[in-house]
């Protein structure tokens, strides 16, 4: 039977679960390849629903609203894993076409069924173990060394779920919040690493540059593409690592595999199977988004180019500073914008239309270049003037009437 197609257009519905910036990025991309992205969206007023034609308002862990959704659909698609797989099995025998499928999905759900399935392949990862009792996390300690990392396997997110624990007076306490935890050693990182690989239902791949992101307060605030003096070799060992991962699960569409790098090499820490925040580079800086890519890969049409369009690519997110906190009396953000935009015309700005409050991710800026310390600069200042209305010494303003 031929795949559900929009009769206005005679072309694919994607249909993505989600309304946050992710998907908001996702349908820009879409336009281009003439579709329209459906949404489910918690809410009108989440980033994509403000933006997107066709918005379906429900929870994902509706089975009716996720019913609702793929009706008609050529394919069901992400921009968070937090989807309950035994519904998304659900929809799989109802004839429903799902990318990733749950079966991979869950390998971004749960860190300790990720942990398992690289132990078993072999793969470079930190030291773990399961842990329900203080016994259990006080014995793996005493074999690798304080502190050591606690996780929930399931829900966490930019920082949260994580906790670096010194000794076992802090274990109970969250054993008792929490259950079950994942129990990692807190290895020797040189920086964090992010491989993203693109893959089609048949398996065709393509991989960008290996970035390295820089976080704040375990949130993202920067990426920097390619990563600096990151030698030739442990590039590719992290892109293929990124291929074998992606083909040993079977994703279909985006996955971040996010690592630490370390003095001997690189540890898989975790997995995003979506578009993913070390990826927003890509939209000015390679020659197909990840974006366009997703939705290339759940449609299987053959993957684009990932080669950069520019030596040196970095992302700054704007973070809810100065500007966002009550009482603000600055400049209001449509003033901000046009001072930036005067300053910086060669920085590109994606803004997500979300409500404003201290560190929450507001959107993001890209800037290009041939010198990896210019480059950062640049986009670092413009996104601190955005987030917090402070003006870098270096990138006074007394020019910007000139453009």
């Amino acid at each position: 039977m031929a795949a559900p197609v929009d009769p206005r257009t005679g072309l694919p519905v994607v249909a993505m679960v989600g309304g946050g910036q992710l998907a908001r990025m996702t349908h820009q991309a879409a336009i281009a390849l003439g579709q329209s992205l459906r949404v489910l969206a918690a809410s009108a007023e989440e980033s994509a629903a403000l933006v997107a034609a066709d918005v379906r308002i429900g929870d994902h862990r509706d089975l009716a609203a996720l019913r609702d959704l793929a009706e008609g659909a050529t394919v069901l698609t992400f921009d968070h894993e937090h989807v309950p797989t035994e519904h998304l099995d659900v929809l799989e025998a109802a004839g429903h076409r799902v990318a990733p499928g749950p079966q991979a999905l869950v390998h971004a759900q749960d860190k300790l069924v990720l942990r398992r399935v690289l132990g078993e392949a072999g793969e470079p990862q930190p030291a773990w173990v399961e842990a329900h009792t203080v016994h259990q996390v006080t014995g793996f300690a005493d074999q690798v060394g304080w502190p050591v990392v606690l996780k929930t396997p399931r829900g966490g997110y930019d920082g949260k779920g994580v906790f670096v624990v010194d000794g076992p007076d802090q274990v109970a306490d969250l054993l008792e919040r929490h259950g079950t935890l994942l129990v990692e050693e807190r290895v020797a990182m040189v920086r964090e690493l992010s491989a993203q690989v693109a893959r089609s239902p048949f398996g065709q791949v393509a991989v960008w540059p290996v970035v390295q992101t820089v976080q704040r307060n375990g949130v993202c605030a920067e990426v920097i593409a390619p990563a600096p003096d990151l030698p030739d070799e442990r590039a590719s060992a992290a892109q293929e690592l990124a291929v074998r991962i992606a083909d040993r699960l079977g994703v279909v569409g985006m996955l971040a595999v996010e690592l630490f790098e370390t003095p001997d090499g690189v540890l898989v820490n975790e997995l995003a199977m979506r578009p993913h925040n070390s990826g927003h580079w890509t939209i000015e800086g390679a020659v197909t988004s990840q974006f366009e890519q997703h939705l290339r890969a759940v449609l299987d049409y053959p993957l684009g180019s990932t080669a950069m369009t520019a030596p040196v690519a970095v992302m700054a997110n704007v973070l809810g500073g100065a500007a966002a906190e009550p009482g603000w009396s600055g400049p209001a953000l449509d003033e901000r914008m046009h001072h930036l935009m005067a300053h910086w015309p060669d920085v590109k700005l994606h803004w997500y239309g979300k409500s404003q409050r201290p560190g929450r991710k507001l959107g993001h800026l890209t800037a290009l270049g041939t010198d990896v310390t210019e480059v950062r600069a640049r986009a670092v200042a413009a996104a601190r003037y955005l987030a917090d209305g402070v003006v870098d010494p270096a990138f006074a303003f007394e020019h910007e009437h000139e453009h």
